[in-house]
């Protein structure tokens, strides 16, 4: 019984963060984001928290399998579990960062550093657990996504970057 509440506390976790940033900073949405100059090619309001869903199930139990086949929180998780979390704590940084304090240039910061440390995630969980590295790939595939639009947001609204205007 025990291994089944971890699979889903690991499964949850990620989600945890993904909700706050998103309710913490919906009325950032609607007024500000929306009036911003996008490519055409960014994806609908309505297909992010489909995709945020999907890849936080993974990531999530992605690292179930990644702490299970360690033997739990030993001293071998500490690196591939380490970078898993600031991976996540610059995830969960970003739509403050971005929406809350509407500061392209530190979300930028942090997406990039994200984009690495989720590189090296996915390196040091591939020789653990194939599956779980795997399993980032969609992720990994959503963040270069992400990253591209948050440059392309930063080039074309200049007057945007130091942060709040208003």
């Amino acid at each position: 019984g025990r291994m089944w509440a971890y699979t889903v506390g690991f499964t949850v976790l990620p989600h945890v963060g993904g909700f706050l940033g998103w309710f913490l900073n919906r009325k950032e949405i609607p007024v500000w984001y929306e009036k911003l100059k996008k490519p055409s090619w960014c994806p609908s309001r309505r297909m992010f928290p489909v995709a945020w869903t999907v890849l936080y199930t993974g990531m999530g139990y992605a690292s179930y399998l990644v702490w299970n086949d360690l033997g739990g929180c030993s001293s071998k998780a500490i690196v591939p579990l380490g970078l898993y979390g600031a991976q996540l704590a610059l995830n969960w940084a970003w739509p403050p960062l971005f929406f809350g304090a509407r500061n392209l240039n530190m979300a930028l910061v942090d997406i990039l550093c994200l984009d690495g440390l989720a590189i090296g995630t996915l390196c040091s969980w591939y020789p653990i657990n194939r599956v779980a590295a795997l399993l980032l790939l969609p992720y990994l595939g959503w963040l270069a996504m992400a990253t591209c639009l948050t440059i392309r947001i930063w080039k074309d609204n200049p007057e945007q970057k130091p942060g709040k205007s208003d």
